[in-house]
């Protein structure tokens, strides 16, 4: 057992102050007065990533491994990602199949690694991105269901693009519990906002890879505004978005509304060949393909370009994503009965000090 005394935290709803953090066991047990000396600017949650593609020199999708989903979690930690899903974008099944083997390979030993993201294949050819053209098909319920046999689990989320999906295929995933996202979709206004109403819980990178918002064609965005329950993502890296678009979004959406960062590394094998440009990944053609983004950095962006409170960017990066995924009962916030993942900042919110599930990381 050991005590955060005097702490200054972030509690999903504001500041708390002059508070004592009780960890026992890997879970916050208490949160009472206190008034010793506090060892940080500002405590806060660990962060939550739904939307990463690589870390550490390592691209999942193009060495889907143990090792790779290992080294992932180790690196991630030390940046303050507490929780993520690692993401797998348009690919042939084989190594779909792959990264599925790996991922219920380390399931039962894994520490922040929730699960995996499907990006693709089952999107719109018109709006997609860097994902490769080949692979794009629409999806049947066969093997929709193979699928999630074969991820036993493991699938938490999944990317599509519902304009082109059957309805059965849709409510099959939700029915078995995997996060719907609508993205790299050419839907109209109509369309978006019937695929919501239908269970689609959320939206991939919002504005990135979607029909746009035009006056007389209102776009997925419009959707997603105007829908009561609607989620979306958002890269805050200013690249992939202007940050008063972030600012736009979030002033709109508010508690629907969280970040990812969307990130790659370099790789150069396979069809995602990343190439790193500035503060931003392209493949080799100059295709926007990923960011080099941390969520801390996201975070920064947040209240520092946009306009976003402290409060706000934080659980952008924290409760909300964790609420999506359904483990708000215990990741996400500071609170007695969650995991202790928390982080140490100074005032100018650089990380000082990560302690996950109780234990510090070294970073």
């Amino acid at each position: 057992m050991f005590n955060i005394s005097n702490a200054k935290f972030y509690d999903g709803d504001g500041l708390q102050e002059r508070k004592s953090i009780k960890i026992d066991q890997g879970k916050i047990i208490s949160i009472e007065s206190s008034e010793e000396d506090s060892k940080a600017e500002f405590i806060v949650p660990g962060f939550i990533d739904l939307q990463i593609y690589g870390s550490g020199g390592r691209l999942f999708s193009a060495d889907p491994t143990v090792e790779s989903l290992q080294i992932m979690e180790d690196d991630l930690l030390k940046k303050g990602t507490t929780g993520f899903l690692a993401c797998m974008a348009t690919n042939t099944p084989e190594v779909f199949n792959e990264c599925i083997k790996a991922a219920k390979a380390y399931q039962s030993s894994a520490r922040n690694f929730l699960g995996l993201h499907l990006e693709g294949p089952f999107l719109n050819p018109k709006r997609l991105g860097a994902h490769v053209p080949e692979f794009v098909r629409k999806a049947s319920l066969d093997e929709i269901k193979a699928l999630l046999d074969f991820g036993d689990g493991v699938i938490k989320m999944m990317t599509i693009a519902p304009e082109l999906q059957d309805d059965e295929v849709i409510q099959y995933l939700i029915d078995h519990d995997v996060v719907v996202s609508l993205g790299h979709s050419n839907a109209t206004f109509e369309e978006a906002t019937a695929a919501y109403n239908k269970g689609i819980q959320t939206t991939t990178h919002l504005f990135n890879a979607m029909s746009p918002i035009h006056h007389r064609e209102p776009g997925i965005p419009t959707a997603v505004f105007s829908h009561d329950k609607a989620m979306a993502s958002i890269i805050a890296d200013g690249q992939h978005l202007n940050f008063e678009v972030v600012k736009f979004a979030q002033k709109l959406l508010k508690e629907r509304l969280f970040l990812i960062t969307d990130a790659v590394t370099e790789c150069s094998t396979g069809p995602y060949q990343h190439v790193a440009s500035g503060d931003k990944f392209v493949m080799p053609d100059g295709t926007l393909s990923g960011s080099s983004l941390t969520m801390l950095q996201a975070v920064k962006n947040c209240v520092s370009h946009c306009d976003i409170s402290l409060v706000d960017a934080l659980n952008m990066a924290t409760i909300y994503p964790s609420k999506l995924i359904a483990m708000d009962n215990s990741i996400g916030k500071i609170d007695k009965g969650f995991q202790a993942n928390i982080l140490l900042l100074d005032k100018e919110l650089n990380l000082k000090e990560v302690i996950f599930q109780g234990k510090q990381i070294s970073i």
